[in-house]
């Protein structure tokens, strides 16, 4: 019995040390030029740049990065570290009201794309 014990228990810290699936998944870097710029350009740029109704609006700039941290008239998008405060997060999640949903009468982001504008917010919203 107690060597059945010694099995169980190393079998489980094997299980703890052992990176997996979802150890790998987590410690993925996240670009901000490679992945993330990428999704602002197909899905956002159209109307947050200099004359695009989301520009005239609100003042963001999602041309480059400097405008992405920056924000819009009334201040910062984007929390490093917080996707759940960043603002940023929170519009093309949904999580305000609909009218506000980003982007603003076209087709939501995938769980893909904000899935990964998420992980580059919660890992500091670098430009990288």
């Amino acid at each position: 019995m107690l060597r059945l014990a010694q099995y169980a228990v190393a079998a489980f810290t094997a299980v703890l040390i052992v990176p997996g699936p979802a150890t790998s998944f987590a410690a993925e870097s996240i670009s901000f030029a490679g992945d993330v710029f990428p999704i602002l350009e197909v899905r956002c740029l159209e109307c947050h740049k200099p004359g695009g109704d989301g520009f005239v609006e609100s003042g963001l700039d999602l041309r480059t990065y400097k405008g992405l941290m920056k924000g819009t008239k009334h201040g910062p998008v984007v929390v490093p570290g917080s996707a759940v405060t960043s603002n940023f997060i929170v519009l093309v999640e949904g999580r305000a009201a609909e009218e506000l949903r980003m982007p603003h009468n076209r087709k939501k982001l995938t769980k893909c794309e904000i899935g990964i504008l998420r992980r580059w917010v919660n890992s500091g919203a670098n430009n990288n």
